[in-house]
């Protein structure tokens, strides 16, 4: 069985697509639509390393509304806007992101892209979980 949802506190999709789908059976399985930087009043920070931890947060946000913990994550993607981070901003981006994950490890994928959906945003990231 699949379910869709746009779960709350997140804010609500800018697009044709949902936050999240399930997929039940012997072992749930959700699959987090691309999150951006965008906090649940709409603001996005300014800063790409800011922007990286809301749109992780949000990723956070919809794995608990989903029941699920952030060790159930089994795969993460970063779409970084090219030029939008320098040198430093890559360390500062590790350090963030395992600040949100602590010792839990994912399958990760980078990628640097021209452009998002919207100018104002330097970074999304989407994610795959399962819970038995």
């Amino acid at each position: 069985m699949k379910q869709a949802r746009n779960p709350e506190p997140i804010h609500p999709p800018v697009g044709r697509y949902v936050h999240q789908i399930e997929v039940s059976g012997e072992s749930r399985l959700l699959f987090i639509s691309g999150q951006v930087g965008m906090q649940p009043d709409g603001s996005v920070p300014e800063d790409a390393t800011d922007q990286l931890a809301v749109a992780f947060e949000n990723v956070l946000r919809n794995l608990e509304a989903a029941g699920f913990e952030k060790t159930d994550l089994v795969k993460v993607t970063f779409y970084l806007v090219q030029g939008a981070f320098s040198d430093a901003d890559i360390a500062r981006r590790r350090e963030a992101v395992g600040r949100l994950l602590g010792d839990h490890v994912t399958t990760s994928t980078l990628v640097y892209v021209a452009a998002l959906a919207a100018p104002q945003y330097k970074v999304e990231v989407d994610a795959w979980a399962v819970r038995p």
